[in-house]
């Protein structure tokens, strides 16, 4: 039996929608979110040593960090897989590996890095401080989102929407492992970047992830998936 270590608000959720996707069961083992910190428990470090999530156990097996995870799991559950959730790779050699094999280096290599920043740099000034310096680490914080942060941003954002208006999916016309490795970064890049809320591909990309029912029902056990 698989068992997922899901942190709240985490990327652990695409782990999450792709066993439903692929109809493997699983046990969920929810941890929550230091309420100050905001960081994962102590916890999580004795199932993995860098204590963070998403992370799994099968039988003996630890894996731990989300292309790894989603990889592995395909690799070993997804031939009993039915309809679309069969197909999740792709045919090496082909322009859609390409694409899926792009993807998933994107989403950590080159988004998820801005957008973490961007929540940090959001957060900062509301924590506790003395009242006089709070001015000055407001002003700080918009200077760092304002010429370092939101460029980078739009210019993934700019990429995104150009390439989602050619494809309904990210490595072609199906769903993909691409998609379930996007999914967490397409879903903090809307609730946090203005300019990815007026795009509408980004928009409509976003609306066919949400609705599809193994998306749904993780969702219902996993929780929101981005920190409000």
């Amino acid at each position: 039996m698989i068992t997922v270590h899901h942190l709240e608000t985490s990327r652990s959720q695409r782990v999450l929608w792709l066993l439903e996707e692929l109809g493997v069961p699983y046990e969920l083992k929810i941890y929550k979110r230091n309420p100050v910190t905001r960081l994962a428990p102590p916890e999580l470090k004795k199932i993995h040593p860098l204590g963070k999530s998403p992370v799994i156990t099968d039988g003996d097996l630890v894996v731990a960090e989300s292309a790894a995870i989603l990889e592995y799991l395909v690799e070993r559950y997804g031939a009993q897989a039915q309809g679309e959730a069969a197909h999740l790779t792709t045919q090496p050699g082909t322009p859609e590996h390409m694409q899926l094999r792009f993807w998933m280096h994107f989403a950590e290599g080159s988004l998820m890095n801005w957008l973490v920043m961007k929540l940090v740099f959001m957060t900062i000034p509301t924590q506790p401080m003395p009242f006089f310096v709070r001015p000055i680490a407001r002003e700080i914080c918009k200077k760092v989102q304002r010429q370092l942060i939101d460029p980078n941003l739009q210019t993934s954002t700019a990429f995104m929407e150009d390439h989602l208006g050619k494809h309904p999916w990210f490595a072609g016309d199906r769903i993909t492992l691409a998609d379930f490795q996007m999914s967490f970064a397409v879903s903090a890049l809307m609730s946090r970047a203005d300019d990815a809320k007026r795009c509408p591909n980004l928009q409509a990309y976003l609306k066919r992830m949400e609705a599809r029912p193994a998306y749904q029902r993780a969702l219902a056990k996993g929780g929101p998936v981005v920190m409000g």
